[in-house]
């Protein structure tokens, strides 16, 4: 299972929100990049970063912080918030980002993904599915649309995305426990690669993700909060699983 430590950017700051809320951050860092470093020291091989104020400006915003991130640490980075336009994502790309997200624009224009996907490949592009009640929100999560989670993504798998990252916005920073069996229900009915994000809260949501089959989880709150060591979630499932080492399962500790 591939760990992604999340870096949400917010006026150049890393910080993270409650429920998507803008109202409701709380800043864990002044230099995102330093962030990186320490998540990359402790074993992450892959990094999710969101540009917060892109994802309302519909632009990229933080890009000295992004810019940072990709010219100081060694792994790949997966970028969304405001990546609306070919230009955009190209320009990311040519800035070291390896995936792109696309969030609102695949709601909105879902051949949008299409396009980016015959243009970069299907690597570079990951469809970022964030949901209200199985309903998918765009623009920063400010406004719910009227198309279902399960109808994106698959229309997603049609135009050859293989990675999706699904947020469910109401566990998103509350430290509640992930939306397992929804996730897991999008990875049996579309066969992607379903990243899980929001909610993720110790050792034992990591084990039960696991065991349900789902592939990648970013972790947020949970990490800045020292509910988990990322250390010993690296070598639990990036190592552990593959060699048989895991098993048992660790109380929350809210």
């Amino acid at each position: 299972m591939q760990l992604y430590p999340a870096i949400d950017m917010k006026n150049g700051k890393c910080v993270r929100l409650t429920q998507g809320l803008f109202d409701k951050v709380k800043i864990y860092g002044d230099s995102p990049a330093d962030m990186a470093k320490l998540w990359v020291s402790q074993g992450a091989s892959f990094l999710h970063l969101v540009d917060l104020d892109g994802a309302l400006a519909g632009r990229s915003v933080n890009e000295n912080a992004i810019r940072a991130i990709v010219e100081q640490v060694d792994v790949p980075v997966e970028l969304g918030g405001g990546l609306r336009s070919a230009g955009a994502v190209q320009y990311m790309l040519d800035l070291g980002v390896s995936r792109c997200i696309i969030g609102t624009k695949a709601a909105e224009r879902p051949e949008f993904i299409r396009e980016l996907v015959e243009q970069f490949g299907p690597e570079r592009i990951v469809a970022g599915v964030d949901a209200k009640e199985g309903l998918v929100a765009v623009d920063g999560w400010e406004r719910t649309s009227q198309v279902t989670v399960v109808e994106l993504c698959l229309k997603m798998k049609e135009y050859g995305v293989q990675h999706i990252v699904y947020t469910d916005i109401s566990r998103d920073g509350m430290l509640s426990g992930p939306n397992v069996a929804y996730t897991k229900m999008l990875t049996e009915k579309t066969e992607l690669d379903v990243i899980a994000s929001g909610g993720v809260s110790c050792m034992e949501d990591l084990e039960i993700l696991y065991n349900s089959g789902i592939s990648g989880v970013v972790i947020g709150k949970a990490l800045y909060e020292g509910k988990i060591s990322l250390e010993e979630a690296v070598k639990k499932y990036r190592q552990g699983k593959e060699k048989g080492m895991a098993g048992g399962s660790v109380v929350c500790r809210m």
